[in-house]
């Protein structure tokens, strides 16, 4: 009994269930029914409204439809083009064929739908170009993309080349070779493109993302390699990972110092071996992986051998001369550093069809004369380019009005030179260095300036200093005239200078004189008598020890005894009044050089000085 009173209920229950399923199962069905019916009346009724739109139609508008196509057809594609290009997510994909129709079929070539075709035709013909380019077909490349305007796409060209570089990190040498050839043309690319990699690699640094810090950072290096950027900038990376260690900022530094090693053994030895003392420190702590610290004494290998596996530029992508490089000098700690992304980005231009003009007439200028297929082409071009010259002359001469009253381009002088000296291994390689700078006229003598700041800056006199500014002079007499006044100058004002730089720079100009670099003229701004400051006598006494110390007493003193050069010792050597020449006997006397006043004390002895004497003595009575 129990049993069945059980199951009856279990069926009960199983038979409410399926009552339960079937009512849902009828009223979804019913919904679906009523939501097509609501459907196919609403497509009726929309139907009939472009009937009823239909029949309002002018007869000839309703037979221009029925029987001669579409109206304004042209007019429906320059929308549909338009509209494409200005979809928010970019629509789907457009073909450069069907780009290029689109924007024949557009009429007003400087209307914005136009350029914005445009700028999206050169966009994918840029990035055609740099995904094709290679170590064989380099020189073809950039031919095609000088072509394009690559002045108006440079944040496109910019940002292709860096997008290109980081998904092949094996073409970087080829990308920096591109890179530096464009920078050759125009300079303000190559800036832009190593711009946007500091930024870039700063970014990686600060978010430990050491992909990103190798792939910038190698690219940082060839561009280095290319002479598109200062040395300067690979020793602040390089100090920057180094100065705290990590296994990750070790690794990204030996990755770099790979790359570009070669370079700065060549250009400066004392900043790689300044890099490979801290990394030795680092190897000698041991709190680095054991992997980590293998790759350190790797690093050393390669050095030991030269770096002849990672050769700096390799001959096949050496395609720009050093003198026709242009170099950019940025610093990593630089706060007005911008990655200009608004380049990026379409911007309409009222001038568009004059900018095209000018970027043609100085494309033609870059590629020359190959596109021309007869000797008479040949030969329009060559007019061309002569009106081209005479226009780049007379906008020349408008630009040489303006002047720079700020002093930016002096301050920016100054710096790299500065950067140069003590880059430089030797006063060869800094003279080879700062005479491919090719000054400007009057700007001589602030390099002859700088020579004399960084000796007196420096702890002890260095004999570089001395060696480099004889050297120029040796090689053009232009910069014995401006050491000349710098002698006079420095003499007068020496009293601003603490004792270390007033040694320094009376030893610098001991060594011009040994060595007739300079005139021994200069002497004659110096008069020596009571009434000269301490400062002075301390620079005297230090220019006569260290001439003493470089000719011999005995040479030094047939030099003072030259006739040619007697006018210019008048001050030296006082003979025209007996107090001035005793004070100039007791001076050299003094410092050890007694011996240079030998012709002195005769003339003092002379009956002629004493009568000279005894005469002043009544008239003082």
């Amino acid at each position: 009994m129990k049993r069945s009173r059980k199951d009856d209920e279990e069926n009960k229950e199983q038979l409410r269930k399926r009552r339960d399923r079937k009512h849902d199962d009828d009223l979804r069905e019913s919904r679906h029914n009523d939501d097509r019916s609501s459907r196919r009346d609403e497509h009726r009724s929309s139907r009939d409204s472009e009937d009823e739109h239909e029949a309002r139609k002018s007869p000839e508008e309703q037979i221009g439809t029925r029987y001669y196509g579409e109206p304004d057809t042209l007019q429906v594609k320059q929308k549909r083009a338009v509209d494409l290009l200005t979809l928010r997510t970019g629509g789907a994909y457009t073909p450069p064929a069907k780009l290029c129709m689109f924007q024949a079929e557009i009429m007003d070539k400087s209307g914005v739908a136009y350029q914005r075709i445009a700028w999206e035709a050169l966009k994918k013909s840029i990035n055609g170009y740099i995904n094709k380019v290679n170590t064989s077909n380099i020189g073809i490349i950039t031919r095609e993309l000088l072509r394009e305007n690559i002045v108006r796409g440079q944040g496109l060209l910019a940002r292709s080349i860096i997008q290109a570089q980081a998904a092949s990190p094996t073409f970087t040498p080829v990308y920096a070779a591109l890179t530096a050839i464009i920078n050759s043309k125009f300079p303000y690319i190559g800036e832009l493109v190593l711009k946007r990699l500091i930024l870039l690699f700063k970014r990686g640094f600060k978010r430990n993302d050491k992909s990103l810090c190798i792939s910038t950072g190698t690219f940082i290096a060839h561009l280095i390699n290319q002479w598109v950027a200062y040395e300067i900038i690979s020793l602040e990376i390089l100090t920057l990972l180094l100065e705290t260690p990590t296994d990750d900022s070790v690794e990204v530094a030996i990755a770099f110092l790979k790359e570009c090693g070669m370079k700065l053994t060549e250009v400066s030895r004392k900043g790689i071996e300044a890099i490979f003392e801290m990394l030795r420190n680092i190897l000698h702590e041991g709190q680095l992986d054991k992997r980590v610290q293998y790759m350190i004494e790797v690093t050393f290998q390669i050095r030991k051998d030269g770096f002849k596996d990672h050769e700096a530029v390799l001959k096949e992508l050496d395609l720009v001369e050093e003198e026709n490089q242009f170099t950019h000098l940025i610093r990593l700690d630089e706060k007005k550093l911008e990655a200009e992304n608004i380049l990026n980005i379409f911007k309409f231009e009222a001038d568009y069809l004059a900018n095209e003009e000018k970027y043609k007439k100085l494309s033609k200028e870059i590629l020359g004369s190959d596109d021309s297929d007869s000797e008479g082409d040949y030969e329009d071009g060559e007019e061309e380019s002569s009106d081209e010259d005479s226009d780049t002359e007379q906008t020349e001469e408008k630009a040489a009005v303006i002047t720079d009253d700020t002093e930016t381009n002096l301050t920016a002088l100054r710096q790299i030179i500065y950067l140069t000296i003590h880059s430089s291994l030797d006063f060869e390689e800094c003279a080879h260095k700062l005479m491919k700078m090719q000054l400007k006229p009057g700007q001589e003598i602030e390099l002859c300036h700088m020579f004399l700041d960084c000796c007196a800056e420096m702890c002890t006199y260095e004999k570089f200093f001395g060696l480099l500014a004889g050297r120029f002079c040796a090689i053009n007499k232009i910069y014995v005239t401006p050491f000349e006044q710098i002698f006079k100058d420095s003499y007068h004002t020496i009293h601003r200078l603490n004792t270390n730089k007033l040694r320094n720079v009376s030893k610098f100009f001991a060594h011009l004189l040994f060595t007739d670099s300079i005139s021994w003229n200069v002497l004659s701004y110096i008069k020596l008598n009571e009434d000269i400051t301490s400062s002075n006598r301390i620079f005297i006494k230090i220019l006569f020890q260290e001439l003493s110390e470089y000719m011999g007493l005995a040479k030094l003193n047939e030099r003072l005894k030259d006739v040619t050069l007697q006018k210019a010792f008048e001050g030296l050597f006082p003979r025209d009044d007996p107090k001035n020449t005793r004070f100039a006997i007791n001076f050299f006397t003094s410092i050890g050089l007694g011996g240079l006043t030998d012709d002195l004390k005769e003339h003092l002895k002379s009956p002629e000085t004493n009568d000279c004497t005894s005469v002043k003595q009544q008239q003082g009575r």
